[in-house]
Formats: structure tokens, sequence, C-alpha cells
């Protein structure tokens, strides 16, 4: 039996604004994030992800509130992310209503904490976040992937796009999985808010070297981007911001095209 794909909006939430950015920079403002939230879980959309995308940079705890906030609005499954250090910030977050945690910068810095939330939370309620970026470079080691731009390796980056790591993605996806991660929330940081398509060689890479789920996220513009990341991408989900937020293509509208393609969709 094919597993339904999953749609997922993304809220990146900066200091109680929804924002939006091109390749992590230039953010604007698109709205209030529990009114968002309440928007999608009416419209369709099959989870909701929150990232407070300013809390591990600002080395300050997700603002809890609106976490609070969003979690009495919605019906579907609720991610949330940024800042999250410990097994007590994930335990706070969770509290306040979040079905799953995510966790980046942190993880990359010390790995061990993916085990310490799997081991108390449980391995379905963690979810590694990895930012990547393609490196055009060759360097001895890394995974190398073929693209339209000849070969690449995809490095890791953190504290919301500011910080290069020299870490291999698809390497670092391996090891976080046996460390007890549940789910991959893949971002391209080439792709992100240029509507231009997912990163479809990234996120093919993961989820041909992991057996756990990969949602795909940062460059929706169009259905067919969508089809293209379920189909050539191999993603299990799909998460999008600009093009649900300013209602280019509406939630059920990506849905029914999906559906019309072939691919198999939640209702």
């Amino acid at each position: 039996m094919t597993l339904a794909k999953r749609i997922i909006p993304c809220l990146d939430v900066d200091h109680g604004k929804v924002v939006k950015g091109i390749n992590f920079l230039q953010l604007k403002c698109a709205g209030d994030p529990v009114e968002m939230a309440k928007r999608y879980s009416d419209e369709g959309a099959d989870e909701l992800v929150f990232l407070d995308i300013t809390a591990s940079h600002e080395k300050r705890d997700i603002t809890q509130q609106y976490v609070e906030g969003v979690a009495k609005t919605i019906n579907i499954p609720f991610t949330v992310g940024g800042g999250i250090r410990n097994v007590a910030d994930a335990r706070n977050v969770l509290c306040s209503g979040a079905d799953k945690v995510s966790v980046n910068t942190a993880a990359v810095e010390r790995p061990q904490v993916i085990t310490e939330l799997s081991d108390v939370f449980g391995q379905q309620c963690i979810v590694v976040a990895i930012d990547a970026k393609r490196n055009l470079y060759p360097s001895e080691g890394k995974i190398t992937v073929q693209t339209s731009e000849g070969p690449v390796w995809f490095e890791v980056i953190t504290y919301g796009g500011r910080k290069t790591t020299g870490i291999d993605a698809v390497a670092w996806a391996l090891q976080a999985e046996k460390l007890g991660a549940g789910e991959f929330l893949v971002t391209s940081m080439d792709k992100d808010g240029t509507e231009n398509g997912f990163d479809v060689e990234l996120t093919r890479a993961i989820s041909e070297h992991v057996p756990i789920p990969v949602i795909a996220s940062g460059g929706a513009g169009l259905p067919q981007h969508f089809v293209d990341v379920f189909t050539a991408g191999k993603a299990d989900a799909a998460l999008a911001a600009s093009v649900f937020h300013y209602n280019k293509y509406p939630l059920q509208m990506v849905k029914n095209y999906l559906r019309k393609t072939g691919v198999t969709i939640r209702q």
C-alpha cells in the first residue's frame, strides 16, 4: 500500500510574527501565527510546522505563548522547532500543545541530544531539521551528488542560515537516524523563498539514504513543484510557506492537482 503524501504549511515566526524571506534573508511580515494556523487547519492541511527562526541565534527559549495559542486553535499534528536544546525545552513545548519537536542547531552541536529526546518522548516525536546549501567545491570524504550544476555536496548550515559547518548533509542524516531521529525536515537554503521549485536532488539524496520519512522544504511556487519533489525527489511530505501565505495556490488547489497527476494524497 502506498502511503499518502502530506502537505505541510510552515509558519516561520520571529518575535510573534510570521515572516517569509528569500534564501533565509529579506524577511517580511506575513501575518499572525494563531490566525494563520487556524486558516490552514480549516483548509485541510495535513500537519503544521512552527519554527521560531531566531531562538537559536538569540540563544533564547521558544516564545511559549504563541505555541499554546496555535495548539488551542488547530486539530492537526503540530511540530515546533527553534531553540530546543534539551529534554526540558522539548517537554515545555510538548506540554504547550505540540505533537512533535524539531531540533537543528542543538543536534548538530551535540548529536547525543537526539538520543536523549528519543528515549524520553519516543522516536516518532523527534524531527531533525537540516538546513543545507550546495557546495560546488570538491572535498574529500563528502557524498557527491550529480546535479544539473554538476557534482556537488550538500553542506549543513546552522543558526538559521548564519553558520557554515563543513558537515555533509547526507552523512549527517545517516548519523542522526541512527541516534533516534524519527523524521527529517530538509530545507534547501538555495531554494528557500525563490518559488522556482524544490531542490529535488537534495531531497532525493537524503531520501535514498535513510529509512525514515523526509519532508522537503524550500522553493515551492507551483503545484507541479509538489509533484516533482514527491516523484523525482522521493519525499514523503512537502512543506511550503510563500505559495500558501499569499494564496497564490490555495492548499486544496494543490491537493486537487496532485490527485489529478496520480499522487496519493490525504483528503
